[in-house]
């Protein structure tokens, strides 16, 4: 039963890894779906979804504009530990160079 709820939540996270946070209260277990910033910027780069086991060490050189690295930042800001949204945006612009995507056609 938790396995299918589960695979409810994570139904548009396809293709990628996420972490799921497993709330258990009075026996029942509620799923909430907490994204890394890693896989919110692969998805942001709208990549068809792909089979982690036969497709390895995939390049994401697609492109993302910078209003939508500002509301990754906003949605990462309370798990961050940077005190203002500039340090959580740089942090984002730190993964988005690691995964290897360009920011309005220049290298984060």
């Amino acid at each position: 039963k938790i396995g299918e709820d589960i695979m409810k939540a994570t139904k548009e996270w396809k293709g990628l890894k996420i972490t799921c946070r497993l709330t258990v209260k009075n026996r029942v277990a509620k799923v909430d779906v907490t994204p890394s910033a890693a896989s919110m910027l692969i998805r942001a780069l709208k990549e068809p979804p792909r089979d982690r086991k036969k497709v390895k060490n995939i390049k994401h050189n697609g492109n993302i504009p910078f209003d939508e690295i500002i509301d990754i930042a906003r949605i990462m800001w309370p798990r961050s530990m940077a005190k203002e949204l500039s340090g959580c945006v740089k942090e984002i612009l730190g993964t988005a160079f690691s995964t290897g995507c360009t920011v309005d056609g220049k290298s984060p």
